[in-house]
């Protein structure tokens, strides 16, 4: 019996590239590391998140939606705003 499945033996990236979902997958797991980090900054600096909402001028919903892992939508800006909220820079890069 043959097998049809023509992911066997291949490796977890390039099944992604072969669904043309990479990108997407790429972009994700970039948000919720940024995320994180935030997250534990301000975990290590004590800072709320009512204060760090008043940092970044933006409000506790906008900042939820920033620190939850589920939402891949953030824009550059707001992500810019809470590294410099909690004393940090983000930098982008092409490689």
């Amino acid at each position: 019996m043959k097998n049809e499945n023509p992911h066997i033996g291949s490796s977890f990236a390039d099944m992604l590239q072969g669904e043309t979902i990479a990108e997407d997958v790429r972009a994700v797991a970039i948000k919720r590391t940024v995320a994180l980090q935030i997250e534990h900054e301000m975990k290590t600096q004590h800072i709320t998140k009512s204060e760090m909402a008043r940092r970044m001028k933006t409000s506790a919903s906008q900042l939820s939606r920033l620190l939850d892992p589920e939402n891949d939508r953030v824009q550059l800006d707001t992500l810019v705003k809470a590294a410099s909220a909690v004393g940090r820079s983000l930098s982008v890069e092409l490689v």
